[in-house]
């Protein structure tokens, strides 16, 4: 078994010959329709004040959001001198570079104001948003194997990948792992916490738990992912991704044991 040669995947996926539709970007589509869709579902449901129309206008403010703040933590965070050489560069969000510590800033920010005008707490949006967001993840990891970025670190385990833009040598597929460790294991986890458990009626439960289930597999990811920046200085061979998560996780953790010390909300 394996190396595996990376396959030939041409990054348009559809050419109408004035617009190009990437597979980068059919990857962020798809998350945030199939978001949507799902958070229409819970929104019919949840014992708070976020109706369907919410959901509807908050669809516009999330997607600003995660454009604005996924690409200018991108570019501030990871590759700052890059981009101030190359500021035309910022622009060109269809060939990838989202920074997902930026995108959360950028969702946060629009969280706030949204809540804020139309009067209810945040937490009742933060945590319909908590229980999509893993929706958008996967498939944005999923679009990061196929545009052949964020590749893992060189390794001889059989399932490993050669990715022509990486190079010769064969390496781990993190962006699946990744996919799975920060997408489909935390979506699935919510959802129990969502439908099976009492989440819905401790307002901030499903934020913080989505928080720290992130930063968990964000801090596991990185340990088989080549790091986008190598800072000589960081103890124990930690990763710059991996000290981002790390106020993450403590945050989540703060948040979950709040909104277990408040009193249940009452089921409708």
């Amino acid at each position: 078994m394996g190396p595996y040669m990376f396959p030939d995947i041409d990054p348009i996926a559809l050419d109408l010959g004035i617009v190009q539709i990437r597979w980068y970007a059919l990857a962020y589509i798809t998350g945030l329709v199939f978001g949507w869709w799902y958070a229409m579902r819970v929104a019919k449901s949840a014992p708070n004040v976020i109706t369907p129309k919410h959901v509807d206008d908050f669809m516009v403010w999330a997607v600003v959001g995660v454009i604005i703040g996924g690409r200018l933590g991108h570019v501030l965070f990871y590759y700052p001198s890059y981009y101030l050489s190359n500021p035309i560069e910022i622009l060109k969000v269809w060939e990838g570079g989202m920074a997902f510590h930026g995108g959360l800033i950028g969702v946060i920010v629009a969280m706030i104001l949204f809540a804020r005008k139309y009067g209810f707490s945040v937490f009742y949006l933060s945590d319909l948003v908590s229980v999509v967001a893993p929706v958008g993840l996967f498939f944005g990891r999923i679009a990061n194997f196929i545009n052949q970025e964020l590749w893992g670190r060189v390794t001889d385990v059989p399932w490993a990948v050669i990715f022509p833009r990486a190079g010769p040598e064969p390496r781990h597929p993190s962006q699946l792992y990744e996919a799975g460790l920060e997408g489909l294991i935390p979506f699935l986890i919510l959802m129990a916490m969502l439908h099976w458990g009492k989440a819905r009626y401790r307002p901030g439960l499903l934020t913080g738990a989505f928080t720290a289930l992130y930063a968990i597999g964000r801090i596991i990811g990185e340990t088989v992912r080549e790091p986008e920046v190598f800072i000589d200085a960081l103890p124990f061979a930690t990763t710059y991704g991996q000290w981002l998560s790390l106020p993450m996780l403590f945050f989540g953790l703060f948040l979950m044991a709040r909104a277990y010390k408040r009193p249940l909300l009452e089921a409708k």
